[in-house]
Order: structure tokens, then C-alpha cells, then sequence
């Protein structure tokens, strides 16, 4: 059981890193380290990328407060458009997840990579933007439709939503890191929303080991959040150290090795 959680706690690091310099959670490497560990530990084939998805989005809570506390003391969070997206996210990562039980592991991970596949594209051939508004704040309705849409979708590849958030308000006229930074405050509300959804909707005795509630399984969940809230500031002193093109090209990169090594693995 050692050596399982310092493998936990290595993931939770890079994850905790990529929360901060991206804005993701880190839950697509997540995901996919998990979705191949979870059946050496007697998790049943056919539910491990569930039970990778929900536990990534249960990690993702803590992930995320970490890079919005390290973000928000940098200035780069704007919490009233939080508040526009949050009740949007938390039905939409219910609903989400509700989806995604219902669904293959096979049909899952072809989720996965064509969604990263997708993001990356958009990301690599999208129009450089200006810089931003550093005064621009986001509101409206439209936010919580749109946070609706993104915690769904969040829900189903087991992110924290922002490869969706980011460039959203990116295209909307905000900078490159106050995006990331509002994103990751979000990413908490999504990790919730689906979390509970993954825990309360699961069929009963969907995961037959101890400590699990539901698909979540928490010695993973919290071996992940524990060292991710400690590594999470690291990466968002990383993402105010760079620039916001740099900044896109690594999250392109980052979404194409991921897309990658999904559709290799669904393959097999």
C-alpha cells in the first residue's frame, strides 16, 4: 500500500503543477495514469476509466483551490465571473457525470483523446490576441449557459475545465493568466458538482474495495490532493513567468501528447 500511495502522491504533484501553469487540474494525466494503475489494484477492467474519472474530479477540488488561493493572492482571479459560471458548472458536472456512467470504458477514452485532439487544434490555430484587458470582467447569464456546457463536458474527460474556461474568456478579451486563474476557481465547483455526481449516481456496488463511495475511489483521490495543493503554486509562479503565446503553444502540446496516449490505449 507504500508504494501505491507515493505513486499517488507523484501524480498529485505533476498534477498539482499543470493546475497552476494551466488551469486544468492536471485530471487528463490523471486520468490516464490512473486509468491504467486502478486494475493492478482489483479494480474491474470495464469500470477503471470510471473510476479514473471520478476519482481525478474528486482530487480536482483540493488541485484547484490550491492554483485559484495562489492565484487570487497574485490578483489574477475574477471572482465575479466566477460566480456567473458556478451555478452552471455544478448541474452541468452533475449531469455530466450521469452521461458518462452510462457509457463503455472503450467509448470513454475515445472521448478523451478526440476532445484533447479538438482543444488542441483550437488552441494552435487560433488568432494571437492582444494581450487583453487587465480591467475587463466578465458577466452575464451567458456565463452560467456556458459553465453549464463546460462542467458537462468536464465531467465526461475528467478535467477541471480549463481547456474550455480559458480560452473562452481569453477570446472574450481577458488575459492569458487571469483566465487561468479564474479558471482554476471554477475548476472547484466543477470538481465537485461531478464528484458527487460520480458518488451519489453510480449504480450500488459499482466499486468493490474499501474506501471507495460510489466510482470514487478516495486513496487515490486524496493521495492525488495531497501533494497537488502543495505543488500547484509552483505552477502558477510558472505561468506568470511566461508568456501568454508561450503559455497556449505548452497547452497545445501538453493536450496533444495526452490525446495521444488515449487513442493509443483504446486501440489496444
Amino acid at each position: 500500500m507504500t508504494g501505491w500511495l507515493l505513486l499517488y502522491l507523484l501524480l498529485g504533484a505533476c498534477a498539482g503543477v499543470l493546475a497552476g501553469l494551466l488551469g486544468i487540474g492536471g485530471g487528463l494525466v490523471l486520468v490516464a495514469a490512473l486509468a491504467w494503475l486502478l486494475p493492478k489494484q482489483g479494480v474491474p477492467a470495464d469500470v477503471a476509466m470510471h473510476v479514473a474519472l471520478a476519482s481525478s474530479m474528486a482530487s480536482i477540488v483540493l488541485t484547484a483551490a490550491s492554483s485559484a488561493r495562489a492565484h487570487h493572492r497574485r490578483g489574477s482571479v475574477l471572482w465575479p465571473t466566477v460566480a456567473w459560471m458556478v451555478p452552471g458548472v455544478l448541474l452541468g458536472g452533475w449531469l455530466g457525470s450521469r452521461v458518462a456512467i452510462g457509457l463503455d470504458g472503450d467509448v470513454l477514452r475515445w472521448c478523451v483523446a478526440s476532445y484533447c485532439f479538438i482543444v488542441a487544434a483550437q488552441m494552435l490555430l487560433s488568432r494571437a490576441q492582444a494581450g487583453g484587458d487587465a480591467r475587463l470582467v466578465p458577466r452575464g447569464p451567458g456565463y452560467s449557459i456556458a459553465g453549464a456546457l463546460i462542467g458537462a463536458l468536464s465531467a465526461l474527460v475528467g478535467i477541471g475545465g480549463g481547456s474550455m474556461t480559458v480560452p473562452l474568456l481569453v477570446w472574450r478579451g481577458v488575459t492569458p493568466v487571469r483566465a487561468v486563474g479564474t479558471s482554476s476557481a471554477c475548476g472547484i465547483f466543477i470538481g465537485i458538482g461531478s464528484a458527487l455526481g460520480y458518488a451519489l449516481q453510480a449504480p450500488a456496488g459499482a466499486l468493490p474495495l474499501a474506501f471507495s463511495a460510489g466510482y470514487v475511489y478516495l486513496p487515490a483521490a486524496l493521495g492525488v490532493a495531497a501533494a497537488s495543493v502543495l505543488a500547484a503554486p509552483y505552477g502558477t509562479r510558472l505561468a506568470h513567468a511566461i508568456s501568454g503565446l508561450a503559455l497556449k503553444r505548452v497547452f497545445a502540446l501538453f493536450m496533444l501528447l495526452v490525446g495521444s496516449s488515449f487513442a493509443w490505449s483504446a486501440l489496444r
